[in-house]
């Protein structure tokens, strides 16, 4: 899961999403969250200043190196208990139903196995907990954007970007692994543009079936 290159770039571009508008997308995924939380893929810890005080404890999970030395130092400043640990999505270092909710921001699409990663999500969440999401996902209409997903996926968008791929169905993906969607909203990034493979994103959130509403 070394991806050097990618990390260096990432860590840059991350902080211009944020400027763009990516912060308050991060703000809105983690307002209301309460209790233990399980972040997937936190890449340089851009998420940890949103969590609010109702979360008891944040468990950070991301495998690439570099990136998770930059999320250590930014647990530190944290608002919220935050412990930083290797793993991989499709092995979630965790027990069953731990957790009151998940959070991916920005990750589903370079995980191998996306059906796995969300077998994971599921298998750590208690009854009822809550999976939240913001990802750059397939173009919602067929045409000429969904058609360069796929010429991107299949060259060298994974390659350059640490597995990413922009084609994929998130939001399907996520009812078939037995989320009930809440909410979801769909929106281009950056706002103005300009459009690229990666624009279509999603901001959601879903429940695991079972439980009371968290």
């Amino acid at each position: 899961m070394r991806h050097p290159i990618f990390a260096r770039v990432y860590e840059k571009l991350s902080v211009q999403m944020d400027r763009a508008g990516a912060a308050e997308h991060r703000h809105i995924l983690a307002a209301g969250l309460h209790g233990r939380v399980i972040e997937i893929g936190v890449g340089n810890g851009l998420m940890f200043a949103h969590y609010p005080a109702t979360v008891t404890e944040v468990l950070a999970i991301e495998p690439e190196p570099r990136l998770r030395a930059t999320a250590l130092a930014a647990a530190r400043s944290a608002p919220v208990r935050v412990r930083v640990v290797d793993g991989l999505a499709d092995a979630l270092p965790a027990g069953d139903g731990e957790f009151d909710a998940a959070v991916t921001a920005l990750v589903l699409c370079t995980v191998p196995d996306q059906r796995a990663a969300l077998a994971e999500i599921r298998r750590v969440l208690r009854p009822g907990g809550q999976f939240r999401f913001l990802k750059h996902v397939r173009a919602e209409q067929p045409g000429a954007l969904r058609r360069a997903q796929q010429i991107a996926d299949a060259t060298l968008w994974p390659l350059l970007l640490g597995g990413c791929r922009t084609s994929r169905d998130t939001v399907a993906a996520i009812t078939a692994a037995g989320f009930a969607l809440d909410h979801l909203d769909r929106f281009p990034f950056p706002p103005n543009g300009p459009t690229s493979p990666a624009s279509p994103h999603v901001r959601g959130t879903a429940t695991l079936p079972g439980g009371g509403t968290p």
